[in-house]
């Protein structure tokens, strides 16, 4: 989950400004926390106090009006009887991570992330990009390599992972697809050498680069064993209490080092 964090104060500065180098500061005093990581750590909440999802995501997004969330989903966060949208979209592959942590075995994972997408991307797309991620998470702490957690994704949710980042990162554009984000996503872990070369992986693409490079922190932290220290500390550094206080809370539970 940290490594989430991590990916999407890394990415949030190079959204609207796209860069196609890795040779670029993975963080700057201008660098934020967004939606991605509110509604990550609104779901780690979830998990840790059995609050309902739904309105954990409602409560968050209350307390973090100006986060950037999507426009589609700040109706769905204010209604009364909030109901999902449909949505293909990448948002809720980006705020999964927890999922793939908090339980012991793939098919809860599975039925977990599906579940928890379906509350707003409950279209086929949404839900197979949140449970790809929910489910790389899993395999890479369970111990499986790479070249086995790519084989479940291409076989289990048909992304076609062929293409090496370096190929990827020329004509890739920016795009809120959920079927255009994740298989990316989980390439640039794919390709990395370690945790922070993997962030740097996510956020060369150009793109959606907070929620990229959100998707391959979350799984990236769970292969490697952890985040690095001065990454985990500037990631708390710019948290804020609340956030910091969950997350830390989450992660002492569900994934030790």
């Amino acid at each position: 989950m940290l490594g989430a964090l991590a990916g999407d104060i890394a990415g949030s500065i190079y959204e609207w400004h796209n860069v196609k180098s890795k040779d670029v500061p993975l963080f700057t005093e201008k660098c934020f926390f967004t939606d991605d990581s509110v509604l990550t750590v609104a779901l780690a909440d979830t998990l840790l106090t059995g609050t309902p999802y739904v309105e954990n995501l409602q409560t968050f997004c209350d307390l973090y009006p100006t986060a950037g969330y999507g426009g589609r989903f700040m109706i769905w966060a204010q209604s009364k009887n909030p109901e999902p949208y449909n949505s293909w979209g990448n948002g809720a592959a980006m705020r999964i991570s927890p999922a793939g942590w908090a339980f012991d075995d793939l098919d809860t994972v599975l039925k977990k992330a599906a579940e928890f997408t379906a509350v707003t991307h409950n279209h086929p797309e949404g839900i197979k990009g949140g449970q790809a991620t929910a489910a790389a998470i899993f395999l890479a702490r369970t111990g499986r390599t790479k070249a086995e957690i790519r084989k479940y994704v291409e076989t289990s949710f048909g992304y076609d992972m062929s293409c090496h980042i370096d190929e990827i990162r020329p004509t890739y554009k920016f795009t809120e697809s959920s079927q255009e984000t994740v298989p990316q996503a989980i390439r640039a872990f794919l390709d990395a050498t370690d945790f922070e070369d993997a962030l740097r992986n996510a956020i060369s693409l150009g793109g959606d680069s907070d929620t990229i490079a959100c998707i391959t922190g979350g799984i990236a932290e769970s292969f490697y064993g952890g985040v690095p220290a001065w990454i985990e500390e500037k990631v708390y550094s710019i948290l804020d209490a609340r956030l910091g206080a969950i997350t830390k809370q989450f992660t002492e539970k569900y994934c030790p080092k």
